[in-house]
């Protein structure tokens, strides 16, 4: 191996380590940062050029997630989720209705909506609801965090790697959602049924006292054209419209407004995210050109190899890296669903799996509730090989 490959291969290796541990030790940089500084080397070192690296750009994976954020960022102002989450928790009797509640609601709302800004708005919410009934927060966090991965399987909007499976693809988003909402829903069941078993006091009928008053600010004309939009665009994907075009002009719409200046709007967009997936883009081009992902070959050419191979990787690396590294090596839409299936559901195993945990994790840690890693893994391990192998038979 010459100089310049293998000092290609030393940057692709600690690339994949920085995102695996979430950045280098010793240096202050997020999975964002180690992304962008890994493809930087590579253009450094020559493994390909600008031009090169801009190809491997996928603008309708980027233009698709830009939309679905401008979206979260009119009805989070609005306030809708806040009112949404209050809504479903006010009908909750007792503490086994609060879980099931909080379950389906979250994701249902994940389905919609990215997994991760729903673990955000929806933690802090819950905990304030817990502390004033005085209930347990261990198995009711525990079950958002289960609902928001499990939920956002159903759809191409419920999560990253979803929306850049279905960009890749090309899957229509009605194709996405009759094949995976069975998975998505016997999990949510699944996860409610592994709390009451793990809980006792979850699987109480006795009625809890009324819920006290939380106060969120509701804005009716931002609210009404937010969901008028996620209406239009919701039927528009279900018609067959290009995923990311009709992301794009359903961002245009809201960015039209003279109610909410657009710095608001580009504030709530996680540029991070889209400079990790930009940054990964490059990345994987590298890999491809280096042959380093020849090995991954024998693994996907099997259904039950693409599984574990998915599984594992975004363990290792993270679900958006897995789903980049296998997508050159998946053919045929029953695959494509295996990898968005195995790469989300990974995210229930264990604490660390999923970026949607952390935010819970320390969304909770904040309010003096800790979640320990054998806690989350007594209650991760049975819902993911569960989840998996219906994944596994009810796709072969």
């Amino acid at each position: 191996m010459d100089p310049r490959a293998a000092l290609s291969l030393l940057v692709l290796l600690l690339t994949y380590l920085g995102l695996a541990l979430g950045g280098l030790p010793g240096y202050r940089m997020n999975r964002a940062g180690v992304a962008l500084v890994g493809a930087s080397f590579l253009l450094l070192l020559g493994t390909l050029d600008l031009e090169a690296a801009w190809e491997a750009l996928d603008a309708p994976t980027l233009v698709f997630l830009f939309g679905v954020m401008v979206l979260n960022a009119q009805l989070s102002y609005a306030g809708f989720f806040a009112l949404a989450a209050q809504g479903l928790l006010r009908l909750a009797r007792s503490p086994l209705a609060l879980l099931v509640l909080l379950t389906f609601g979250a994701g249902g709302l994940s389905a919609l909506f990215l997994n991760d800004t729903m673990a955000l708005l929806l933690t802090p919410l819950l905990l304030r609801l817990l502390k004033a009934l005085d209930l347990n927060p261990v198995p009711y966090l525990l079950a958002l965090m289960g609902a928001v991965n499990t939920g956002s399987l159903m759809t191409p909007t419920g999560n990253p790697q979803n929306i850049l499976v279905a960009s890749l693809s090309g899957i229509s988003y009605l194709g996405f959602l009759a094949a995976l909402w069975p998975v998505a829903l016997l999990g949510l069941a699944l996860q409610v049924l592994l709390l009451a078993l793990l809980y006792p006091e979850v699987r109480s009928l006795k009625p809890l006292p009324p819920l006290p008053p939380v106060r969120s600010r509701v804005y009716p004309a931002l609210l009404r054209k937010g969901l008028l939009v996620a209406l239009g665009l919701l039927v528009a994907f279900l018609l067959g419209y290009p995923m990311a075009q009709g992301a794009m002009v359903a961002a245009g719409l809201l960015l039209f407004t003279r109610r909410l200046r657009s710095e608001r709007f580009f504030l709530r967009v996680d540029w991070e995210l889209l400079v990790m997936f930009s940054g990964l883009f490059v990345v994987t081009e590298g890999v491809r050109r280096l042959g380093l992902a020849e090995g991954l070959l024998p693994l996907a050419q099997s259904p039950l190899g693409l599984l574990l191979s998915a599984t594992l990787l975004s363990l290792l690396i993270s679900n958006v890296p897995a789903v980049l590294l296998l997508a050159h090596h998946v053919k045929g839409e029953a695959s494509w669903l295996l990898l968005a299936g195995a790469s989300t559901l990974a995210g229930n195993l264990t604490l660390l799996a999923s970026v949607a945990n952390l935010i819970v994790a320390e969304g909770a840690g904040k309010e003096g509730v800790r979640i320990s890693f054998a806690e989350h893994l007594r209650f991760g391990l049975p819902l993911t090989l569960l989840t998996l192998a219906f994944l596994y038979l009810w796709l072969t």
